[in-house]
């Protein structure tokens, strides 16, 4: 683990990353600057967890990495984006779909009036000879629930719905899929399933997730190598049990650390030890 300093995973495991980001700073209308060169990678066949504080440019990151920065006047100023070895900076969304690069978006993104198989063949339209019926009854086995709700999927609960965004991602036929707070509105119970689907889709399927998420405890016992960003970058960086037993992670992203009196203070706020 390293503090301050933005770092990748070791040199001699850089031919595993399916993913690798390197230095990129991204600008909006031209004034805003976002991510402040931003450092990381996602070893293929992992867990990559992108976590940190509301602004810290986790979003941001996701849509940099998929394409989809000048949906919001944004841009890539600086910097490149490698997918599965190839320069991906520039390329176009649905190129970066067909080439295997998927991302469930932050609110799961269905579209409420159409039906749930409808919306799965969505997942498939980079694929003109998919098998939809096939593939969607592969779907359905991983998501029993989803069998029995072939309505429209507006009637279906939030959970069901992020069950479908990622039934929907699968249809592409992924290496990497992008997940942007998947347990965002869900209870306590839903949130615990849908990190068990997590962990299945990579041990099962032996997909690639970079997943951001507020729900840090969760996320740190799903991946198996995490990043802390804050201001556009990364501070913190370690395998996801080293940073869950990290005390400045503990005090400041999972509400707990080591507790302290200070009665003769009037107020406290510890320092964090990478700033």
């Amino acid at each position: 683990m390293t503090l301050a300093e933005p770092a990748a995973p070791p040199a001699s495991a850089a031919g595993d990353d399916l993913l690798a980001l390197n230095n990129v700073e991204v600008v909006f209308n031209d004034v805003i600057l976002v991510l402040r060169g931003m450092s990381m990678a996602a070893r293929r066949g992992k867990v990559t967890a992108l976590l940190g504080a509301n602004g810290a440019g986790k979003s941001t990151t996701l849509k940099a990495i998929a394409g989809l920065l000048h949906t919001e006047d944004g841009e890539v100023t600086r910097g490149t984006v490698h997918y599965d070895g190839a320069d991906v900076t520039r390329t176009a969304p649905d190129r970066k779909v067909r080439d295997g690069l998927f991302l469930v978006m932050e609110g799961r993104g269905i579209v409420q009036d159409m039906t749930v198989t409808e919306n799965l063949r969505l997942g498939a339209f980079t694929r003109p000879s998919a098998n939809i019926g096939e593939e969607a009854a592969e779907v359905f086995e991983f998501f029993p629930r989803l069998k029995d709700r072939r309505g429209l999927a507006g009637y279906l609960s939030g959970g069901e719905q992020q069950m479908l965004a990622i039934g929907r991602a699968m249809m592409a036929k992924p290496k990497l899929i992008l997940m942007d707070e998947p347990s965002m509105g869900l209870s306590p119970l839903l949130v615990k399933e849908v990190f068990g689907i997590i962990r299945r889709l990579n041990t099962e399927l032996g997909l690639t997730i970079l997943l951001v998420e507020q729900n840090a405890n969760m996320a740190l016992k799903a991946a198996d190598y995490g990043y802390i960003m804050e201001n556009g970058k990364v501070v913190l960086d370690g395998t996801g049990e080293a940073l869950a037993d990290n005390e400045d992670v503990k005090e400041f992203y999972l509400g707990g650390g080591e507790r302290r009196s200070f009665k003769s203070v009037k107020s406290f706020r510890r320092r964090k030890r990478w700033l």
